[in-house]
């Protein structure tokens, strides 16, 4: 769904999100991810899957119609300017943030970034499919779909899933990561982890990235209710050096480094 919000659009990033009212008769808004964002223009992105009366009702919109958002919200994705790769994971609704931040770093005329990107659906992928012409070494033979938008800007893909999509890898899409990991040593060093989606997925990313040492920045899901900190209800665990605390996901994160999250 696309909104035209100039004022979002100036100032959001990558991992941040908007507060949608999904319908006037509905009170409690729905944190939502942004997926594109374009600050010319004055417009931004976002992609849900209909889930409750809620977002039923938002994907109901008409055309023209007027949506009220909050945002942009929260703490976003932050790339090193030391590292060369950064290895985004993605896995159903947290592929939105992902597409955010790849196509984000691949404008940016200031660095020489160099975005790859594996992305994970149990439900069919949103878009359509289509072979990769660009080589990436390591991945399994399977793997040969990628994303369309990715490909088009340059920017090396895949895709997995536990279903049997042609295509794509059956398995997990921390497993690409691994094995594209594994497959060039010589990259690790200068290699960040992003990755948005489901938390058995978030944690194997934590995992990988502890396992070959690379630092690794997740973007949480969580259940909010006000998404401005005054509730407290999205509050999670952090571990730091000084001890461990609470933070809210929606004002402090969505975006944590991995290992404040899960102590491997």
């Amino acid at each position: 769904m696309r909104i035209e919000a100039p004022k979002v659009a100036a100032t959001a990033r990558p991992g941040s999100f908007v507060h949608v009212r999904c319908n006037p008769k509905i009170p409690m808004r729905r944190p939502i991810s942004l997926m594109r964002v374009n600050a010319d223009a004055g417009w931004v992105e976002i992609y849900f899957k209909v889930l409750g009366d809620g977002l039923a009702a938002l994907s109901d919109t008409a055309i023209g119609e007027c949506v009220s958002i909050l945002g942009p919200i929260g703490n976003g994705f932050s790339a090193n300017p030391e590292s060369k790769t950064q290895l985004m994971i993605g896995g159903g609704v947290g592929i939105p943030p992902m597409l955010f931040l790849a196509e984000h770093l691949n404008s940016d005329p200031n660095h020489d970034w160099s975005p790859v990107v594996f992305m994970g659906s149990e439900s069919p992928f949103p878009f359509d499919l289509k072979a990769s012409g660009i080589e990436l070494s390591g991945i399994p033979a399977d793997a040969t779909g990628c994303l369309p938008e990715m490909e088009d800007c340059g920017i090396p893909s895949r895709l997995a899933s536990q279903q049997s999509y042609e295509g794509v890898h059956k398995g997990f899409v921390t497993d690409l990561a691994a094995a594209w990991l594994l497959a060039n040593p010589e990259l690790q060093a200068n290699t960040e982890i992003f990755a948005c989606g489901p938390e058995p997925m978030l944690h194997a990313a934590a995992k990988l990235a502890s396992e070959f040492g690379i630092d690794a920045q997740l973007c949480l899901e969580e259940y909010m209710a006000c998404a401005v900190g005054g509730c407290a209800g999205c509050a999670v665990e952090v571990h730091t050096p000084n001890g461990t605390s609470m933070k809210r996901v929606c004002v402090d994160g969505p975006v944590f480094k991995a290992r404040e999250i899960y102590v491997q």
